[in-house]
């Protein structure tokens, strides 16, 4: 009956683009997870990094405690210093507003 096989059988296609489509259904979600834990990973190290240059130049330095802001790629950080209480020491914290695609973060640490 189907001696010449010279291609694929309709139910032969529409069962491996089902299957295609069932991976691309669950893979898709995963993969957006993925890449929104990734940025916010690339926020936090960010905001590590400016705390940590921000409290390096406050112990070489000496200077000023003033809260400002900083702006990079289209992120606004905004560096906040907090007397603590504790022995007249100051905390400095970076702080991440809450946007649309990205959630609110805060991350503090007390001058030495």
């Amino acid at each position: 009956m189907l001696r010449s096989n010279n291609g694929f059988f309709l139910l032969e296609l529409l069962l491996s683009l089902s299957a295609l489509l069932l991976l691309s259904l669950y893979l898709l979600p995963l993969l957006m997870e993925l890449r929104a834990e990734s940025q916010q990973l690339e926020i936090n190290k960010t905001a590590q990094r400016i705390m940590f240059e921000e409290l390096q130049a406050k112990v070489i330095d000496n200077q000023a405690y003033t809260d400002y802001t900083i702006i990079q790629n289209r992120i606004v950080y905004k560096i906040i210093w907090i007397d603590s209480g504790l022995d007249s020491k100051k905390e400095v914290c970076v702080k991440v507003e809450k946007t649309p695609f990205l959630p609110e973060s805060k991350m503090c640490h007390i001058l030495e």
